[in-house]
C-alpha cells in the first residue's frame, strides 16, 4: 500500500539590499510510518512597492511584497513496514552501517520502505526482503526522492523473529536461499538458530561470532548443537558446518534488493 505525502511549501525571501536572493532547503520531520517527509524549494519575489523618500528627500530602497507560497509536485512515498510480535524480518546493514533495517521505521531503518515482513503462522516456508528501489529510501539516503544511491558491502544480516522468545519460543529458522538482485548466491555453511535479546534469530552474516564460539543455545532443525547448553559439550550435529557467516560479503559489492528464503520448524500444531 502506498501513502500520498505532499511535500512542504516553503516561502521565498528577498534581501533588502535591492538584490533578490533565492535559497533551497530540504527538511525532514517525524519517524515511524510517517517518515516519508516533506520538502520543498524556495523562490523569491522581485516585485516591490512604489519607491518612497525620507524626510530629506532621499529615495528609500524598495520594500518587497510578502512572499508567495510556491507549490511543488506531489510525490508518492511507499509504506514503511515494521515487524510486529511474531513477525520475521531481514535485519541488515551495509558495510559502513549507513544503510540499515531492524524491523522498525524511522531512524536507522532506511530500508523499511516496502520491506518484506513475514507473519509466522506455523511451520513452513517464508520469505523476507529489503529493497533500495523506493522513493522513500532514496529520500532518506540523499534528501531527494529522485536521488541515486545504492548500498555497498555487508556489515550484518540475519533473519529475526520479533519478540520470538515470547511469541514463538520453540521456533527454529533454517535459511535456504539468499538472493541479491534476483541472483541466488552460494551459501558457505549451514545456518543455526539462537535466542538473543528476546528475539529468535538465524545469522546470515555476523562477523562477531566465530565458528568455534557459537552460542550455547544454538540449534538446528535436527537438534541442539550443545548438550545441556554447555559450550564444552558439543553434540554430534556440531561438526563445524554451522556458521554465523553463511554468505560471502563479496557477493554484496553493490546491491539494490536482498531476499532470503527460510523454513520455520519446531512449532507445535
Amino acid at each position: 500500500m502506498k501513502m500520498k505525502r505532499i511535500m512542504a511549501l516553503l516561502l521565498a525571501s528577498v534581501m533588502l539590499c535591492g538584490t533578490a536572493a533565492s535559497c533551497g532547503k530540504k527538511t525532514k520531520t517525524g519517524n515511524s510510518k510517517d517518515d516519508a517527509s516533506q520538502a520543498g524549494d524556495t523562490k523569491s519575489s522581485s516585485k516591490s512597492s512604489d519607491s518612497k523618500k525620507d524626510k530629506d528627500g532621499r529615495e528609500l530602497p524598495p520594500v518587497p511584497e510578502l512572499p508567495t507560497a510556491v507549490p511543488i509536485e506531489e510525490v508518492d512515498f511507499e509504506e514503511a513496514e515494521a515487524a510486529e510480535s511474531g513477525d520475521a524480518y531481514l535485519a541488515i546493514a551495509d558495510k559502513d552501517w549507513k544503510v540499515q533495517y531492524w524491523g522498525d521505521t524511522g531512524d536507522n531503518n532506511q530500508l523499511s520502505f516496502e520491506a518484506g515482513v513475514a507473519h509466522i503462522t506455523g511451520n513452513g516456508d517464508y520469505t523476507v526482503s529489503v529493497t533500495a528501489d523506493t522513493n522513500g529510501f532514496r529520500y532518506e539516503s540523499t534528501g531527494d526522492p529522485d536521488g541515486k544511491y545504492l548500498p555497498q558491502g555487508l556489515g550484518f544480516a540475519a533473519v529475526i523473529i520479533s519478540d520470538g522468545e515470547k511469541a514463538l519460543p520453540s521456533a527454529v529458522i533454517t535459511v535456504n536461499s539468499v538472493k541479491v538482485d534476483g541472483r541466488e548466491i552460494d551459501l558457505k555453511g549451514k545456518s543455526y538458530t539462537n535466542t538473543e535479546s528476546g528475539e529468535i534469530r538465524s545469522n546470515i552474516y555476523n562477523e562477531w561470532v566465530s565458528d568455534d564460539a557459537l552460542p550455547a543455545d544454538a540449534r538446528t532443525a535436527e537438534g541442539a548443537l550443545f548438550n545441556g547448553f554447555n559450550v564444552d559439550a558439543p553434540t554430534e550435529l556440531n561438526d563445524g558446518s554451522c556458521s554465523a557467516r553463511i554468505v560471502d560479503e563479496k557477493d554484496f559489492k553493490e546491491w539494490t534488493t536482498v531476499e532470503v528464503g527460510f523454513t520455520v520448524s519446531g512449532l507445535s500444531a
